[in-house]
């Protein structure tokens, strides 16, 4: 994992964060680089810049799902402390599109390959994970674009 631009952020980023005794980043930070170098173990070689940003925006939608799971129990302990966790591993990735990013772009896509009905939103999801990769959560654009093709 010598090699990795986000690792090697990541690696600093801790060593500060125990200096500092931020005991939140710090966890996070840890949890990051496990998956990170799991991922690295299952691939049996150094991980991209790409796989790397793929490792963390996945660990990132893992506490997204959390927080709603947590949200549904009434946790709001844990809800509190998921969202701090959030906060660190969004800090790695590129700024995430916003809704009306999403829609705006969605739609561009729904046109530009002639989608029409809601049996199409494989292929849109498709293009807009390959088009916007690491900029979006696909729970969102999922829910964008059947709200998109429903309408059409």
């Amino acid at each position: 994992m010598a090699g990795n631009v986000i690792a090697l952020k990541i690696q600093e980023d801790l060593k500060t964060a125990v200096k500092a005794q931020d005991k939140t980043r710090v966890s996070t930070l840890r949890m990051v680089l496990n998956a990170l170098k799991n991922a690295e173990l299952e691939e049996r070689e150094e991980l991209s810049d790409e796989k790397e940003l793929a490792v963390v925006a996945s660990y990132a939608r893992r506490i997204r799902e959390s927080i709603e799971e947590f949200t549904k129990a009434g946790r709001a302990d844990l809800v509190a402390k998921e969202n701090a966790d959030l906060a660190v591993v969004l800090s790695y990735l590129p700024e995430q599109m916003s809704d009306e990013d999403i829609r705006r772009e969605a739609a561009r896509v729904i046109a530009d390959i002639g989608a029409a009905t809601p049996r199409d939103m494989g292929r849109v999801m498709g293009e807009m994970m390959k088009r916007f990769k690491g900029k979006v959560d696909g729970a969102a654009v999922n829910r964008v674009v059947s709200e998109l093709l429903g309408k059409a």
